[in-house]
């Protein structure tokens, strides 16, 4: 339970390029439509949804109803289950610059009796390489969680077991590691992990998180379950100290986004530990477990994709963010059977993230083939140009072009010819233009800066 592996499966897309700071009147109600498709499609009553663009917040709304009839809300507070460990694996962080403790200090230093304690780091228990074994695999809650439980009760009876696997030799998700790892903060804090959290993050982010199991009953969402394709019933919710460390928090998908926000922007904790959660951990053979302290790591189009999901008993989630593009999606959904925390994501990203690389480069040679056609024409716009080749296109240059170029009548082909390079502070491209009889060469210097004149358009003739 409390984790759901999408990071694979998400086809998102995202482009370097700079993001508008607003949701246009056509994207906002492109937004609607996707969740309401993804709640319709699947029965999910209710979702949140959380939008950054450009480092800040730009859409926060609720969807659906939360509770029976009630409809939601956007200050409401959804589990977020195991989108919670990146926050556990933060307050370790702050406590290793506080020099309490070291993300290489073993278990055994800290608390006694786990099994493999004194060969697993505190870094394995938070990239789960540490191979306890996990208490809550399962997508349904067990007999036992009908009874309250402590921290201590699920590592007495999970974390000394014997090890499934050697500290650091297999990657394999452990709610208990983040039991643990919970355990260890609070005694390296002197406090309760909750009271240094908001302490150190959400008081200074304005974020108003609480404990799951305080998350019930009255203007808390309500969880759903559903059996195959049978009526969307209320789940029940399991009994108290279940989700410790590994999943136990609740905010609203709007608080979730300033987090994000915060890790867009490396505020709030030092530079380096977002970093170090960003960084996939190794195992010990070399290969990486694409997953680094409680965030699971990807790439799309060749930009860095941050992202976990969380399930909990009648709730999924979904959080991901683009660092380089300075965007986040946030969505919460209070059901815990479909996929329709996944494709609102997906369907939100396509929306108002930029085109991919491939996207971007069609629309790079429609602006060069718009370029061309003009200079055909006689209609070249000098404002496309750099003071630099608003020079060498005089009058002369352009009457020739014209000439030349109307005479071999209508192109029949007109495309990239080779990846863009790097050239003298320009984006260098060429297009090979093709004719029935004969092909042409384009070379092109675009500025990289967004504005992206041309300072060189130099057209030749190819065998």
């Amino acid at each position: 339970m409390l984790f759901r592996t999408v990071a694979a499966t998400l086809a998102l897309t995202a482009a370097p390029a700079a993001l508008a700071q607003s949701l246009t009147p056509a994207e906002a109600t492109a937004v609607d439509k996707v969740v309401a498709d993804g709640l319709a499609a699947t029965g999910t009553p209710s979702a949140q949804v959380a939008i950054v663009r450009g480092g800040r917040i730009v859409l926060v709304k609720a969807y659906g109803t939360q509770a029976g009839s009630t409809p939601a809300r956007t200050d409401a507070p959804y589990q977020i289950a195991s989108i919670s460990k990146q926050f556990t694996a933060a307050a370790l962080l702050l406590l290793e610059d506080d020099g309490k403790l070291s993300m290489n200090d073993t278990v055994a230093k800290w608390l006694p009796g786990i099994s493999g304690g004194d060969r697993i780091t505190i870094r394995q228990l938070l990239s789960h390489t540490a191979g306890l074994q996990d208490y809550w695999p399962q997508d349904y809650s067990f007999p036992a969680m009908e009874t309250p439980t402590t921290p201590q009760a699920i590592v007495d009876r999970w974390a000394k077991k014997p090890l499934d696997f050697a500290p650091g030799t297999q990657w394999q998700y452990s709610n208990t590691g983040y039991v643990v790892a919970g355990l260890i903060a609070e005694k390296a804090a002197g406090e309760p992990l909750m009271t240094f959290l908001q302490r150190r993050i959400f008081k200074p982010l304005d974020i108003t998180a609480i404990d799951q199991d305080k998350a019930i009953g009255g203007r808390f969402p309500i969880g759903y379950h559903r059996n195959a394709l049978g009526p969307v019933r209320a789940a029940p919710p399991p009994a108290a100290g279940w989700l410790f460390a590994a999943g136990e928090l609740s905010m609203s998908a709007g608080d979730l986004a300033k987090w994000d926000v915060a890790r867009i922007n490396r505020s709030l904790l030092p530079a380096d530990d977002w970093v170090a959660q960003e960084t996939p951990v190794l195992l010990s053979d070399g290969s990486t477990t694409n997953y680094g302290l409680g965030v699971t790591l990807a790439k799309h189009d060749g930009q860095p994709v941050v992202e976990h999901s969380g399930e909990a008993v009648g709730f999924l989630s979904e959080n991901i963010v683009y660092p380089e593009q300075k965007a986040a999606i946030v969505v919460l959904t209070n059901a815990d059977f479909g996929d329709a925390f996944v494709a609102i994501a997906q369907g939100i990203a396509k929306v108002v993230l930029p085109a991919g690389a491939d996207a971007a480069e069609a629309a790079k040679t429609r602006a060069a083939r718009a370029m061309f056609d003009s200079l055909r024409n006689g209609t070249l716009d000098r404002r496309l140009l750099t003071a630099d080749a608003n020079y060498y296109f005089t009058p002369q240059v352009i009457a020739d072009y014209r000439t030349s170029l109307s005479a071999l009548g209508e192109p029949t082909g007109f495309a990239l010819a080779g990846p863009k390079r790097l050239r003298g502070g320009f984006v260098q491209r060429r297009y090979t233009v093709t004719y029935p009889d004969r092909k042409l060469s384009i070379g092109t210097f675009a500025e990289p800066d967004g504005a992206e004149r041309y300072e060189q358009f130099l057209v030749s003739p190819v065998n």
